[in-house]
C-alpha cells in the first residue's frame, strides 16, 4: 500500500478537498478512530474487509508527519463504486482480499458489469473486479476455493447495504 492510498483510506486527503496537505500523527490517529467507528463490523456489512484496510493504512501512517503531493488513488472508493450499482441485483458478491468476485445469474447484467470494470474469469466462471494497484502473479492457476483460503472471503449482504452506499 502506498502512502497516498493509506491517506485516502483514512480520508485524510478528503478533509482538505483532495488537495495536497500537511498532516500530523494526531490527524492520522483521529481519522483512524473515526474510520473504526464508521466501518465497525457490527455497524457495517462490509466492515470486516474495510477494517483490514483501515488497520493497514494506520500501521503505515501512525508514526509519520508529512505532506501529500499526489492525488489520492481512491482505492477503497473504487471497490465501493464497483459494488454499489450491483448490490441489489440478486447476485452473489464476495470480497477476497482486495478483489471483488461476482457469481450467480450474471448474464442479464453482462454489459453493466463490463462497464463497471469487471472482467470474466472463464476458469472460475465468475466476474472479478480489481483496482490494479497490486499485481497478481497467479495467472489464473488458483481455484476460487484456494483464493478464499489464502486471502479470506467475505460475502456482501444486501441487507443494510444502503448504510454503506451513503457512508
Amino acid at each position: 500500500m502506498r502512502k497516498e492510498e493509506a491517506l485516502n483510506i483514512l480520508e485524510i486527503v478528503q478533509l482538505n478537498a483532495g488537495q495536497p496537505m500537511n498532516y500530523t500523527a494526531e490527524d492520522v490517529k483521529l481519522q483512524y478512530r473515526r474510520m473504526c467507528s464508521k466501518y465497525h463490523p457490527d455497524r457495517n456489512p462490509m466492515g470486516e474487509h474495510m477494517m483490514k484496510l483501515v488497520n493497514e493504512a494506520y500501521e503505515l501512517l501512525r508514526d509519520s508527519d508529512g505532506v501529500v503531493e499526489d492525488e489520492p488513488t481512491g482505492f477503497c472508493e473504487g471497490i465501493l463504486n464497483a459494488i454499489r450499482p450491483i448490490a441489489e441485483l440478486g447476485l452473489t458478491i464476495e470480497l477476497c482480499g482486495t478483489w471483488v468476485w461476482v457469481s450467480g445469474d450474471t448474464k442479464p447484467h453482462k454489459e453493466l458489469l463490463k462497464s463497471l470494470g469487471y472482467r470474466w474469469s472463464s476458469k472460475k466462471i465468475m466476474w472479478y473486479y480489481h483496482s490494479g494497484e497490486k499485481k497478481s502473479y497467479g495467472r489464473g492457476r488458483y481455484t476460487i476455493d484456494e483464493i478464499r483460503e489464502r486471502h479470506g472471503s467475505r460475502g456482501v449482504q444486501v441487507k443494510g447495504w444502503d448504510r454503506v452506499a451513503r457512508a
